[in-house]
């Protein structure tokens, strides 16, 4: 049976999403979502990303839970809850172009600074992990971005790319669990969700285990390279949203 343009394209965007993702730990949102909504229905766009998103953090989960940062992950998780509702608050109180505008130039004015200082002090404990894990919550709740406060965190904690990738995973999988039983409950779990998942998961699996590969070979400071460079690229990204409304 012939395979459809957009089928093929719907597949090479959660290949390329999930490389990145399992290269760096996160990144595939800001590839994926806005890609897939271009070809499908966002109703059907974003729950396939979600799927995508448990396959990934299962896997790496599975393989790296010895590397996991527990206590970190568990208060960024469970701040993350308290976040959600007041991101749902922010999205219809506040202009979206705004706070966007707003966002993308702190993530990427962070990412500047990183990138110009090559050492800084390092957190010991989890004391401000309730704050960006509330923040993570907030704008999860309000654009489905979570990922960039818990960069930002892991980058301040020091933490090893081994360790980085890893405590990223035992977050994003319960929050993506969550995320698709709202989804569930929602009646967007749907046969077509099924259907772009399941076309796309042997190149979903392929990904995974090439980002692993990637990942390993990644020298310390080429990896917090390219990470703070994805989150430049995140804050670029977010500006030009909001410039665009």
């Amino acid at each position: 049976m012939a395979v459809s343009q957009t089928t093929l394209l719907v597949i090479f965007i959660l290949f390329s999403g999930t490389l990145v993702r399992s290269a760096l730990g996160f990144g595939e949102a800001l590839i994926a979502v806005p890609l897939l909504a271009l070809l499908l229905p966002v109703e059907v766009a974003a729950p396939t990303a979600v799927l995508v998103s448990i396959t990934i953090a299962f896997i790496i989960f599975a393989q790296e839970w010895r590397s996991v940062h527990y206590r970190s992950a568990g208060w960024l998780l469970l701040s993350t809850l308290f976040g959600i509702p007041a991101g749902l608050y922010l999205l219809k109180a506040f202009p979206e172009p705004v706070v966007k505008a707003i966002l993308g130039i702190v993530i990427a004015g962070f990412a500047l600074h990183s990138l110009r200082v090559s050492k800084r002090g390092e957190w010991k404990d989890d004391r401000f992990a309730w704050v960006f894990g509330w923040v993570a919550g907030l704008l999860g709740g309000a654009y489905g971005m979570n990922g960039p406060p818990l960069v930002i965190y892991g980058s301040y904690r020091g933490w090893t790319p081994e360790r980085f990738r890893a405590t990223l995973q035992a977050y994003f999988l319960p929050a993506s669990l969550a995320g698709m039983g709202g989804y569930w409950a929602a009646g967007l779990w749907t046969a077509a969700v099924n259907h772009y998942y399941l076309i796309s998961l042997p190149a979903v699996l392929a990904a995974i285990f090439l980002g692993r590969y990637l990942h390993r070979r990644l020298p310390v400071r080429r990896f917090f390279l390219l990470v703070h460079l994805g989150l430049l690229v995140t804050g670029c990204v977010l500006v030009l949203q909001a410039i665009r409304r």
